[in-house]
């Protein structure tokens, strides 16, 4: 999930961090927006889902890092 996020779009993220909650729990948020919850799915995200769900948040117009 962070390797995929941080090796194409390297250009727009400054920094990625993951900060676990109890049980397990965690969210991912970008710029203080939440994007997924595994407390609110009730579920680990599938593989390849926090990555779809991160280009979704920041649209189609910005592209992948070459």
């Amino acid at each position: 999930m962070a390797d995929e996020i941080l090796r194409d779009y390297q250009h727009v993220v400054s920094s990625f961090t993951l900060i676990m909650g109890d049980k397990g729990v965690f969210d991912v948020r970008v710029d203080g927006e939440l994007i997924y919850s595994k407390h609110a799915e009730g579920r680990h995200a599938y593989p390849e889902e926090v990555g779809r769900l991160f280009r979704e948040y920041i649209g189609p117009d910005v592209p992948t890092y070459s």
